[in-house]
């Protein structure tokens, strides 16, 4: 590399001495070649200002007068300016390609960030959509099972509707039958008798008062049974006394009738319930103590109505067979109509219903009722 600076500088120092010589009609292609040469051999613009530094030194000083030396470095300094200008033209081309490529990092720069936000915002709206998807998966299944479950429940309610016709219409002709077999047969008696009262009274008085206490007895007897009617269809101590002896009634008929002891504890604030609440604890009382006479072969029944907050609970617990609970209320054929209607009557008040069974431990009704406007707290 060396030697061939110095053979560079050789042939700069020959062409400035033949253009200084040759005055203005000098062509400047020789100095644009010399600068061409010394731009592959990537001499930088000081590293040719040395060699024309040294060129002047070596021709111009020694040899011309001092008038003349400055014009000489004038028209030096032309050749020189010639000279470099490929130089410069190379540096000044990279400095634009250089600004170029900055602006076009900077541009890449950018659309990177630009890309980077938008694979951002591209990775945030998949996982939104998948959970969107996710989601609407789950509200399938949910909605799916609502849908089975309200089929369910109406196949029940369907089921429901033809039980209750169905009691309703039994209950109808076990009334017809007993008003047929035992009122209508009583007051038909009493009638006879009365007519043949009638017609002894005329003739003769003897056993007169015997007969009549026997057609008393008949009449008591009929006022018996619509009584008991009476109370089967609705008991009057309900309306008339309150919940409390409306239970401790029946629960005295119901353990004289079935030999089945029952324990009731209730408290007194159960009272300020209104009628239709009332009317609801009752009935269920009802039924379940009839369902454990039907179903369960218990000896003991514990009948409790307990305050908790916001509600009354009333709990039903006997030691008598279980059964499973499940497939009870969830048959199509279901038979005890009691459990849905239990269930029925103590929704219909914004209650809760729930029934446990199990072996050994018997079965357990629990119906929940809230309070109206916070009473009985």
């Amino acid at each position: 590399m060396t030697r061939k600076l110095t053979g560079l500088s050789r042939r700069y120092q020959a062409a400035l001495q033949n253009h200084l010589k040759q005055g203005s009609q000098t062509s400047r292609k020789p100095a644009q070649r010399l600068g061409r040469h010394g731009m592959k051999l990537r001499l930088e613009t000081l590293d040719l200002a040395r060699i024309h530094e040294h060129a002047l030194i070596t021709l111009v000083l020694p040899s011309y007068s001092s008038g003349i030396r400055d014009a000489m470095i004038r028209r030096a300094g032309t050749f020189f300016a010639e000279a470099v200008a490929p130089i410069e033209e190379t540096h000044r081309t990279a400095l634009e390609a250089n600004v170029r490529l900055n602006q076009m990092v900077e541009v890449l720069h950018r659309r990177s960030a630009d890309l980077a936000d938008s694979n951002l915002q591209l990775k945030q709206e998949i996982a939104l959509r998948k959970a969107v998807e996710e989601s609407l998966r789950n509200s399938e299944q949910h909605y799916g099972k609502l849908l089975e479950q309200s089929h369910h429940l109406q196949e029940q309610l369907r089921h429901l509707s033809r039980q209750l016709l169905l009691a309703q219409e039994e209950e109808r002709k076990r009334i017809s039958r007993e008003l047929h077999d035992e009122i209508a047969q009583t007051l038909t008696g009493i009638n006879v008798r009365l007519a043949a009262l009638k017609t002894e009274a005329t003739h003769n008085t003897k056993g007169l008062q015997s007969k009549i206490s026997s057609a008393q007895r008949m009449v008591e007897k009929s006022v018996d049974i619509v009584h008991r009617f009476a109370r089967e269809l609705r008991p009057t101590v309900l309306d008339d006394l309150g919940l409390i002896p409306a239970l401790h009634s029946f629960v005295k008929g119901f353990s004289k009738q079935t030999r089945v002891h029952v324990g009731l504890t209730v408290y007194a604030a159960v009272e300020q319930l209104d009628s239709v609440k009332r009317t609801v604890l009752y009935r269920v009382a009802q039924e379940a103590l009839t369902n454990v006479a039907r179903h369960a072969h218990a000896s003991q029944v514990d009948l409790r109505i307990q305050k908790l907050p916001g509600t009354v609970c009333l709990t039903i617990q006997d030691n008598g067979k279980s059964f499973q609970v499940e497939r009870v209320l969830l048959a199509r054929k279901n038979k005890r109509l009691g459990l849905l209607g239990m269930r029925e009557r103590v929704e219909m008040v914004g209650g809760s219903f729930s029934v446990e069974s199990a072996s050994g431990k018997g079965t357990t009704i629990r119906a929940q009722i809230p309070f109206t406007n916070g009473k009985g707290t």
